[in-house]
């Protein structure tokens, strides 16, 4: 086998299944509007995750040497949205079905985890451990885009619907504002540790030896 998919699969459904900065705006987004208004959010969601594996799967880690300033400028870049998502989460009171205005749509979902580090990080270690050296990139790509899409199209529903079951204990009462405040802090401390306490890229490119 060119990829180790059940090691893969174990490692990414801790990944995919564990706070973080996709999933916390899940659960705040079902919380303000449901899993039913929120399922296009949802589906940009889990589809916004291609957009960084199939170029990682295709040569872009091999670039980091020659354009260290491209990734350190896009750390930073998404540093501040996902500071900007963890404010407008604290901010948000729960509502379900009665929220002002539309839910967020397909097009905000689709980029939340191209510019989540939790997600670039989980990828290229998807690729630099799990792929065995020698493995056409178009298998070992493929593998990993199928996997990671199954497991966000099964435990991205669960959180947003979380969120929603959440909501309906707590909407108006007291607890709710600090319901909002601590989401806002894990999603915070979700960024800062895949910035800061792990690389954002630290692998190798894709047909190096698995570690």
């Amino acid at each position: 086998m060119s990829v180790a998919i059940l090691p893969f699969l174990a490692f990414a459904t801790a990944q995919v299944g564990t706070p973080g900065p996709a999933n916390m705006v899940l659960l705040a987004t079902g919380a303000r509007y449901g899993l039913r208004r929120a399922l296009p959010f949802v589906a940009g969601v889990a589809l916004g995750k291609q957009l960084i594996i199939w170029p990682l799967g295709f040569g872009l880690l091999a670039l980091q040497g020659d354009y260290p300033f491209v990734f350190q400028s896009l750390k930073w870049i998404s540093l501040a949205y996902i500071l900007w998502l963890a404010y407008r989460v604290a901010g948000m009171r729960l509502k379900v079905g009665e929220a002002d205005g539309p839910p967020p749509g397909f097009l905000a979902g689709l980029i939340v985890h191209p510019l989540n580090p939790k997600a670039w990080g989980m990828i290229t270690t998807g690729f630099t451990t799990f792929v065995i050296a020698g493995t056409p990139p178009l298998q070992a790509t493929a593998t990993i885009a199928i996997c990671l899409l199954g497991l966000q199209l099964l435990l991205h529903p669960i959180w947003t619907y979380a969120g929603q079951w959440i909501a309906a204990g707590l909407a108006g009462k007291p607890g709710e504002k600090y319901l909002m405040w601590t989401l806002a802090g894990l999603t915070v401390a979700s960024v800062v540790y895949a910035l800061f306490g792990q690389s954002f890229f630290h692998g190798a490119p894709l047909q190096g030896t698995p570690q």
